[in-house]
């Protein structure tokens, strides 16, 4: 389904459609970067030292720790900065839906914090998944080279 334009006739304060019309692929761009930036963020610790979780990811039922820890490095880190510059924003951005869905597990589930503990990865899921279907937008390396998952 396309993105509905904005109409003056459904909006309270109608003066405001032009902003609503203008901005909002370049709210969402800030919104992907912010996402990805954060996520290189996070994920540079790991990357620094790739087989540090080695027993969190055990802890949780992923064997070998010896592989999925610096797959976890990695998906953060490098999947951070895809997302950020918008390049195969899809599957980059699925790849770290699905690490903060295992986070949601994790402290919703075996720390027990239930959703006080989860609250944020759930966030940060939702915001994931909605750029792994809507993918990089016109201020994207994907939209750049013509090409998008």
């Amino acid at each position: 389904m396309a993105l509905q334009a904005t109409t003056r006739s459904r909006l309270i304060i109608p003066a405001l459609a032009p902003i609503y019309t203008s901005a909002h692929e370049t709210v969402e761009t800030i919104l992907r970067v912010v996402a990805g930036l954060l996520l290189v963020t996070h994920g540079f610790g790991k990357i620094a030292n790739p087989f540090g979780t080695i027993g969190m990811v055990e802890g949780l039922g992923f064997y070998p720790g010896i592989f999925w820890s610096p797959l976890l490095a990695a998906t953060e880190f490098f999947g951070g900065i895809l997302v950020t510059i918008g390049l195969f924003t899809r599957p980059a951005s699925f790849a770290a839906m699905i690490v903060l869905l295992v986070t949601v597990y994790f402290h919703g589930i075996v720390q027990n914090q239930g959703l006080m503990g989860a609250e944020k990865s759930i966030l940060w899921a939702a915001i994931f998944l909605f750029f792994a279907f809507r993918g990089g937008n016109s201020h994207s390396v994907d939209a750049r080279l013509s090409r998008t998952f």
